[in-house]
Parts: structure tokens; sequence; C-alpha cells
């Protein structure tokens, strides 16, 4: 996505395979979440179960013609009924993919979210807090490979793993330690013997 970004592309569109924790953390870095779903195949209850309500900004009930497309529908719209109120509500759209019906209706309910987010300022918002994200995800992971290449020096990573296993530092101070000794800031504390 990245790369696709800084080439770049206007309109990125990432497909993930199925509804959990990756699909949760790949929303986080989109401006529209469209969730796709599909009668009968207990997607409702992973919805649920994922906390996918939270995320979708539109919800695809793929598979129309299939018994049960309208009780999906009726039960989205309930559970947005009973959700916390926010400033914009997913609208439901069906759709079936071999017959294209309802595909005009889901690409206008993306574009009148995107329209959405640039009138009410919430895309900006989502972009900063994107944006910090990302820069605090990076310096994490430098950070934690600064200390694993220090993991041989005096104030490493083995000793604070033995020292938290043989309780004599709790993990919150050998944390700091490490801290200490990678940024140079904060003052050297010996083991507890």
């Amino acid at each position: 996505m990245d790369v696709l970004d800084a080439a770049g592309f206007d309109l990125i569109l990432i497909e993930t395979v199925g509804v959990g924790q990756d699909e949760v953390d790949i929303a986080r870095t989109a401006d529209t979440t469209a969730v796709v779903l599909v009668p009968g195949l207990g997607d409702d209850i992973q919805a649920i179960k994922a906390g996918i309500l939270e995320i979708a900004d539109v919800f695809i009930v793929n598979k129309a013609d299939r018994e049960g497309a309208d009780r999906a529908v009726a039960e989205l719209s309930m559970m947005l009924d009973v959700s916390e109120e926010k400033p914009w509500r997913p609208p439901i759209v069906k759709t079936s993919a071999p017959s294209g019906a309802g595909v005009a209706d889901a690409v206008a309910a993306l574009e009148r979210h995107g329209e959405f987010l640039r009138e009410s300022g919430e895309g900006a918002a989502r972009r900063a807090l994107r944006a910090r994200a990302r820069l605090l995800s990076l310096l994490a992971e430098r950070f934690r490979r600064a200390v694993e290449e220090r993991a041989l020096a005096p104030d490493g990573l083995e000793e604070a793993v033995q020292s938290v296993l043989g309780r004599h530092e709790d993990p919150y101070s050998a944390a700091e330690r490490l801290f200490g000794a990678v940024v140079g800031g904060a003052p050297r504390r010996e083991p507890v013997s």
C-alpha cells in the first residue's frame, strides 16, 4: 500500500480473506472500509465477534439473491440501531456479483463515504491518526532492533531476561534500564541481587 501510494495512485483497493484481527488492522490503514458479508455463512456472527461493526464504513451483503439476504440486512440494521451513534451511519447495500445487481449502489455508497470524509474533516483526522500510528510503529520496530543488537552488551536484553526470570528485577525496571542503555538518557540501575 505504501508503494502504491508513493507511486501516486489515487485509489488503492485492499482485499482481505476474512473477518479477524488482520482485517481490523488493515481497516486502520484505509480511508473507507467496506465489509462484505454473505448470507447463510455465519458472517453475521463473525462480524459481531471481530468488532467489524466498529470498522465498517459500508456494509455490502453479497449474493443477495440467496435466501437469508433480507434477514442479514435487517439484523445488521438492528445492530447499527443499538450501537453507539456516530456522525456516519454505514449504509447496507445488497449486491449480486454474477448479475451485477446492486454494484452501482455499492460504488455510490463508497463515494458518499468519501464525500463525507472530505466535507466533515474526518478524512484528514483519520489520515493524521494513521500517520501518527505508522510513525510510532516504525519507531517501536527500530527501538526493538536497537535493543536486540545490543543484546550481548553489558545492559543487554538477555541479561534483562535472566534478571526478570530470576525475580531480581521487575519487567518495568528492566525495560527502563534497557531503554536508558539504548537512548543513553535514563540512569543505569543495577539489578537487585
